[in-house]
């Protein structure tokens, strides 16, 4: 089958599309959304399936208009993968929704399905994975070397609009105490420059790195001894909890529902509840190098189900199931 990303080449170029491309199908990007490009693609490429995912440039009232006016103008299946649930539910994705009017929705919060069903939407739960020919654990690389990193943007925009996110309460648990102890943290991502209202107090420039590219984020993964993993949501795991882990990094995360789902704590991952159990388990493990290494090495054997591959294979045959692909289509 060939399938088409409506996706310009950030970072959904990655995951997703080498999971199907696994299975034996031919996957591109389309670029930038732009009805000329997008058309001359169709024309040379005569895709099977179109997939449009996320929130980024290509997802603006028009593009979102045009993308289905091309599904309708080629008779080509829609789907789309909705990343962005529940937080931003009704303000994005049901206004998305009612313009791509998509043949089939996936969405990564389980409890969002019924609310897209109810609404006439077909609608099934697919979550993030990791994929081992990106999340790899490498050989540690001297400048990502830390004893505690994060790699996240810091979204204080976000914060200050959503004073009850849960991703709040995880820079509380996780970060704010490792400062205040004074422990040293290394932060690649986007505006942790701006993040002192929630942080209470200014990093040092030092300790801001650039943002990494997402296929060079395992590099750090694997440099550093403790990467802390934000959570977003009680009963989720958030992207990266999968891809640290999926690297071999030793992941200190958030104890929640989401995340026991995946990994065991003190087996798996650490998990911390508190403050208090933060400083604890980052004391405990920089002390403990072998400990580390065996929490990696289990780690990732426990979310090897959880790659692209697999959720590429069961799309699939949700798609066939409910009639939006074929036989024929798949190649079988």
């Amino acid at each position: 089958m060939r399938v088409l990303f409506l996706e310009r080449g950030g970072i959904w170029r990655y995951g997703l599309p080498d999971g199907l491309r696994d299975l034996g199908h031919e996957v591109e990007m389309s670029g930038p959304v732009v009805q000329t490009s997008v058309i001359r693609q169709i024309n040379a490429f005569k895709p099977d399936l179109l997939i449009y995912v996320g929130w980024g440039y290509d997802h603006t009232p028009a593009k979102q208009r045009l993308v289905r006016r091309l599904a309708d103008d080629y008779n080509l299946p829609l789907v789309y993968w909705s990343t962005e649930d529940p937080n931003f539910t009704k303000a994005f994705t049901i206004p998305l929704l009612k313009r791509v009017n998509p043949d089939y929705v996936f969405t990564i919060s389980p409890n969002t399905v019924s609310e897209f069903r109810q609404l006439g939407y077909p609608c099934e739960y697919m979550d993030f994975a990791f994929h081992p020919g990106i999340h790899h654990a490498v050989r540690p690389v001297p400048k990502y070397k830390a004893d505690i990193a994060v790699v996240a943007n810091a979204y204080p925009d976000v914060l200050k609009r959503y004073p009850r996110h849960y991703r709040r309460q995880a820079i509380d648990i996780l970060i704010k105490p490792l400062l205040k102890a004074g422990y040293r943290i290394h932060f690649y991502g986007r505006n942790w420059h701006l993040m002192k209202p929630f942080l209470g107090r200014s990093l040092p420039a030092s300790w801001i790195k650039k943002p990494i590219a997402y296929k060079d984020a395992n590099k750090v993964y694997s440099s550093a001894k403790i990467m802390l993993g934000l959570q977003n949501y009680k009963n989720m795991a958030t992207q990266r909890t999968y891809e640290i882990v999926g690297s071999g990094g030793f992941l200190l995360t958030c104890n929640t529902g989401g995340v026991r789902k995946l990994l065991q704590h003190g087996r798996d991952a650490a998990l911390s509840s508190t403050p208090q159990e933060t400083l604890k388990l980052v004391r405990h493990y920089l002390a403990n190098a072998k400990e580390r290494e065996q929490v990696r090495q289990s780690g990732r054997k426990a979310i090897d189900t959880h790659s692209y591959t697999e959720r590429a294979k069961s799309m699939l045959e949700t798609l066939k199931k409910h009639g939006v692909i074929s036989d024929k289509d798949i190649g079988e």
